[in-house]
């Protein structure tokens, strides 16, 4: 089982559900999709409760001993008639056969294996969405947790980021009722998994312009921590997001702040002039008494998009090259081996120190530069001479 980490309390949860969907409808599957197909078009089986699509009887006695094995599945190898499914036209009728959600979990991991790797974008973002998904949720729900074999199913949903953000990620929050824990086990997928840069603006573009449910930003937060260049598009699209709630009187849960935070800090030399006042405005009414000030000193210390920022340091590395070359080539002359790993200038003093390796029995020098005042300024070491 995949736990919640245990920063998450009741109160936390209460806060994201003020920001739920009221009556929102249940997560449809792919047995609802079927079945509604079949009642429309066959007026005399509305009365069944799971009336069967029209296939060959063969195929459809063969795929209802399938389901019984999926339904115990543990280990070994997959049934051959359930790997031929993606060979189908009609796979989602097939597939429907086999009952997904009475699958055990380790069986829905196989599954997953076996259709990522063989279907295309469009299918399997169709599997993902209503059949992965929703037996995932369902998990979660029952058992405050994952299941170990469904946690893997959703990495290995990784292989094709595209369909896991159509299938997966936009479903989930385009929901509006999706829970604080769905968020930090989906999250934590993410968020050790590696996603493609444009994989994750796609998601950020569109997280950032459907209707906010709490959640969303826990996903965002997530995807700016990777780091990525985004285009200036994704930005604006970011900033005009959280301006949506320059005038929103609910409290906002510290997940926002955060994700606000992060943002800002991670692309603050790329917001404009006019975004940073902006942003001003909405911190005086949207306010967090521990987050809100490492905001405004980002913004406040940080130059705009478009500037270049002077290097006054430059004149002080040249000047100390000039003066104290003659010093540096006395010692490097003698080395082999020489690393220099950071320069400052002014008052330097040399200082050296021999040790010698306990593994090999080599002997090495230290050669430290210090200012007067011990502040460190360049390190190399260099292994003597072996005669």
């Amino acid at each position: 089982m995949v736990g919640i980490p245990e920063e998450i309390n009741e109160d936390d949860e209460k806060l994201f559900e003020s920001f739920f969907v009221k009556d929102a409808p249940r997560q449809r599957t792919l047995a609802d999709i079927i079945i509604k197909k079949i009642k429309d078009n066959d007026a005399d089986v509305a009365e069944e409760e799971r009336p069967d699509p029209e296939l060959d009887p063969k195929v459809t006695k063969l795929y209802k001993g399938v389901a019984k094995i999926m339904s115990e599945y543990t280990i070994g190898k997959m049934p051959k008639a359930f790997v031929l499914i993606t060979k189908m036209e009609r796979w989602e009728d097939v597939l429907y056969l086999t009952e997904p959600e009475k699958w055990s979990p380790n069986a829905m991991y196989q599954a997953t294996r076996i259709f990522a790797h063989h279907l295309k974008n469009s299918q399997i973002q169709r599997f993902y969405s209503y059949v992965l998904l929703p037996r995932v949720r369902e998990d979660i729900r029952k058992n405050k947790r994952l299941h170990f074999a469904l946690y893997q199913a959703l990495k290995k949903s990784l292989y094709k980021p595209s369909a896991f953000n159509k299938g997966i990620l936009f479903p989930l929050c385009k929901s509006g009722t999706c829970s604080l824990r769905e968020a930090v086990i989906i999250g934590s997928i993410l968020e050790k998994c590696s996603i493609p840069m444009l994989h994750s603006c796609v998601a950020l573009l569109n997280l950032a312009e459907m209707e906010y449910c709490g959640t969303t930003s826990y996903f965002i937060k997530t995807l700016l921590e990777k780091k990525y260049c985004m285009p200036y598009r994704v930005l604006d699209a970011l900033v005009a997001h959280f301006m949506r709630f320059v005038d929103e009187i609910r409290v906002m849960p510290v997940i926002w702040h955060q994700s606000l935070l992060t943002f800002v800090q991670r692309y603050k030399y790329e917001l404009l002039k006019e975004d940073k006042e902006h942003f001003q405005t909405l911190l005086k009414r949207q306010r967090h008494h521990l987050v809100t000030p490492e905001i405004l000193r980002e913004l406040q210390g940080s130059r705009n998009r478009g500037e270049k920022e002077d290097d006054p340091m430059l004149t002080n590395y040249i000047l100390f090259y000039l003066f104290f070359g003659i010093a540096f080539n006395s010692v490097v002359n003698s080395c082999d081996i020489c690393y220099v790993i950071s320069l400052t200038a002014t008052h330097l003093q040399l200082q050296l120190s021999t040790t010698q390796s306990k593994k090999t029995g080599l002997t090495f020098q230290r050669c430290q530069w210090k200012r007067t005042d011990s502040f460190h300024c360049v390190l190399f070491w260099k292994k003597e001479r072996q005669l």
